[in-house]
């Protein structure tokens, strides 16, 4: 290559691997291309004592399986609905993706086509079970089953996830025009997500972002979205003391927060 009038300016990774990247799908497949065994998300409860690192490989295989629930095992179609009401954890990352995956909106309607509840949301949901889809989560480590029976017609993810294969392949495929997120009244597309998260400011490429933030919730999904666009990870915490707080920070070598400060 000759060079005229000085340097050239080559592109750095994360224009050279993501141009054209729209879809939640091929912001994946770029994450797993480049960085595998890289920690994705990290995740801390000090009131359960849980510390779980999630590999983008490891997390890509958990998306796959929660694909698979919903498209595959319960006939989840692109386009229908599913909320997160979860508190800020891992798994909520994990629909989230699977959503997007299967070209679903994440939202908060109050009656969604799936809903993925918590323990503490159990009750409030059953109801609803015969309309729609309820899936439940124990939120105990390593996302095992719960403890006791569910109410008729909830769906316990711990037992039914495990038995989905680790590859999903979408027979109605997501696109770009697709709605990605419908919060708090506004909408965006699949594209819109990448966009914003690729003009973001949260994190630098390749960087650490601390948040004590719900992923599913408006202000959480760029802590989502950035990381994984923009080469970087994220480190989840909740139930934390301040004090505690700091010491992960420094022990997850963390190069921003959300919130700031």
């Amino acid at each position: 290559m000759s060079v005229v009038g000085g340097p050239v300016d080559l592109p750095d990774r994360r224009t050279r691997d993501t141009v054209g990247v729209t879809t939640f799908a091929q912001v994946l497949q770029q994450r797993l291309a480049h960085d595998p065994g890289r920690p994705l998300v990290t995740f801390y409860d000090d009131a359960t004592g849980e510390h779980v690192e999630l590999s983008t490989t490891t997390f890509a295989n958990w998306v796959a399986k929660a694909s698979s629930l919903l498209a595959d095992e319960h006939g989840i179609e692109r386009g229908q609905t599913l909320r997160v009401d979860l508190p800020p954890h891992w798994l909520a990352h994990v629909f989230v993706a699977a959503a997007w995956n299967c070209g679903l909106t994440v939202s908060d309607a109050a009656e969604p086509d799936v809903v993925v509840c918590g323990p503490a949301s159990v009750e409030t949901w059953a109801g609803q079970a015969g309309s729609i889809l309820v899936l439940a989560c124990s939120l105990r480590p390593l996302g095992v089953r719960f403890a006791d029976p569910l109410p008729a017609g909830v769906h316990d993810v711990g037992v039914e996830i495990w038995g989905q294969p680790d590859a999903f392949v979408p027979w109605d495929p997501a696109t770009d025009d697709d709605v990605a997120v419908d919060l708090a009244g506004k909408t965006t597309t699949q594209a819109g997500i990448w966009t914003a998260a690729a003009a973001g400011t949260l994190i630098t490429d390749g960087g650490r972002l601390l948040t004590v933030v719900d992923p599913a919730s408006p202000p959480g999904i760029p802590t989502f979205t950035e990381p994984l666009r923009n080469g970087g990870s994220v480190v989840l915490a909740t139930r934390i003391e301040r004090e505690r707080l700091e010491a992960i920070a420094i022990a997850e070598r963390v190069t921003a927060r959300f919130p700031p400060g």
